[in-house]
């Protein structure tokens, strides 16, 4: 339905039109630059859509749809009567705003149009813009690409816009705000500026020398900034793979021997039922995976086929991959039937995979582990019965829901380590560009300790100095734009 509404309304702004022998006051020149509109709310039937126009005809387009024919203040909502250009026919009551350049998203004249949310009302105001002069329907990212291009928001700030448009949790919500709001790209600048500085330090050294006038330790004071830079530089490189998790979501992996209850915690924590559960040991024979909101961070949940030798081939696939589902994990969560601690399946469990991760400093390894003794409400008042000595853990019933909380906390600790934490954290690198500038940054800066000749050393600060710009989007390629404004919808 609403494609079709789409597709009339640009075949209105490619068809014929009729010759104007006066253009009222607000009309785009001849040779001026399109003006671009599109549906910017969400697609179906909703109480509010909100229609928008980008360009020099967007004053022009409000006067002749609406009456009376006066722009309204600035910045100010007003209700005004809707109607096609061509027939006179009313097709709403709208508050319409009005926002002149350079003071809106894109930098241009721009208008919104609040219209009743029915597809007929839609479609008419649609069709009724495209019946403009200069006017056509926005390619997907366009008013985006504009406020780009006008200097309205930077390259890191428009990512930050497209994350924050597909957050789909709390702590991607917060980062993509943290992003748009320009965290990412001011420490990028100053970054940049640092460069600039020591760069201008050999250049006045190479031109200047020479020269008495010149202050004494300026190389000295370059070499300061950018040991200083490297620093900086490589503890958020040591970072970026918690951003890019942040962004996309962690793995963590539900492992155990079987009947642990690994499925019905993956069905608890998932609140649906991804996976069978069944007193019958090996029920699960193949990776289930499900994305899920665990305590505000992106998660991908993977339930598990229960470690164990001896069974057939079909299920020792399914352990072989869970061995390898293990190795990729960011976080485990390893399961034991607290009321079968002392079973052999428990002891080797406990021996080869809770102790070997557990061995892991976290500067060897980016997995983690939390131990969960699940069946609690068949444990007598005492706790757990003899069996070996335990690392920390957690009491759960998946029964019961007995120890959820104390769960979920504990994964919200540990999935701040793993995806860092929006609140608090310097600005994450939530993208492999961002990664690929930096590393590059640091390797120039490498360079240009290494260089014996200072015509050397300057060319690799500005080879630094090249990377940060880019990554905020000066000096970028128009392959990097258009894939970077190929995430956003319609309208955005």
């Amino acid at each position: 339905m609403w494609r079709g509404l789409w597709t009339l309304a640009a075949q209105a702004a490619r068809g014929p039109r009729r010759l104007c022998t006066r253009r009222s006051s607000g009309a785009p020149a001849p040779g001026s630059g399109a003006t671009i509109f599109a549906l910017s709310s969400g697609q179906g039937r909703c109480g509010i859509a909100v229609i928008r126009t980008s360009g020099p005809a967007s004053g022009h387009a409000l006067r002749i749809l609406t009456a009376p024919r006066d722009l309204p203040l600035a910045r100010h909502a007003s209700l005004r009567l809707l109607s096609d250009p061509r027939s006179g026919e009313p097709l709403d009551r709208a508050l319409v705003l009005w926002f002149p350049g350079p003071q809106s998203f894109t930098g241009e004249d721009c208008v919104e149009f609040h219209v009743h949310g029915g597809p007929a009302v839609v479609s008419g105001v649609l069709q009724a813009l495209g019946s403009v002069p200069g006017l056509r329907p926005a390619e997907a990212g366009e008013f985006t690409r504009r406020a780009f291009a006008n200097g309205k928001l930077n390259l890191t700030e428009v990512e930050g816009l497209a994350d924050l448009i597909h957050a789909e949790t709390e702590a991607q919500r917060r980062q993509a705000l943290r992003q748009l709001d320009g965290e990412l790209g001011h420490l990028c600048r100053g970054w940049a500026e640092t460069v600039t500085k020591a760069l201008a330090h050999v250049e006045a050294y190479i031109d200047f020398g020479e020269d008495d006038n010149l202050e004494e330790g300026v190389l000295e004071q370059a070499d300061i900034k950018v040991r200083a830079l490297e620093v900086a530089l490589g503890a958020h490189l040591r970072d970026a793979r918690r951003g890019q998790r942040l962004r996309s979501g962690a793995h963590v992996v539900v492992t155990g021997p079987p009947n642990a209850g690994k499925s019905s915690l993956v069905n608890l924590l998932s609140r649906k039922p991804v996976s069978i559960v069944s007193p019958e040991p090996g029920t699960t024979r193949d990776v289930l995976e499900t994305p899920v909101d665990l305590a505000g961070f992106p998660v991908l949940l993977s339930d598990t086929a229960g470690l164990r030798e001896g069974v057939g081939p079909v299920e020792q696939e399914g352990v072989r991959r869970a061995r390898e589902r293990l190795e990729q994990a960011d976080l485990i969560l390893a399961m034991l039937d607290a009321s079968d601690l002392a079973s052999p399946s428990s002891c080797n469990f406990l021996a080869t995979v809770v102790a070997s991760v557990g061995a892991q400093s976290p500067s060897d390894s980016s997995q983690r582990l939390l131990l969960v003794l699940n069946k609690s409400d068949l444990l007598s008042p005492e706790g757990p019965g003899p069996g070996p000595d335990l690392p920390p853990h957690l009491l759960l019933s998946c029964l019961t829901g007995e120890g959820l909380d104390g769960l979920l906390e504990a994964l919200r600790k540990e999935l701040a380590a793993v995806c860092g934490d929006p609140s608090t954290d310097p600005p994450l690198l939530t993208r492999a560009r961002h990664q690929h500038h930096l590393q590059g940054c640091l390797d120039a800066l490498g360079h240009y300790k290494q260089s014996k000749d200072l015509a050397l050393a300057a060319e690799a600060l500005r080879v630094a100095r090249g990377h940060l710009t880019r990554l905020t989007g000066g000096g970028g390629t128009e392959e990097i734009l258009d894939i970077i404004f190929r995430d956003f919808c319609v309208g955005k």
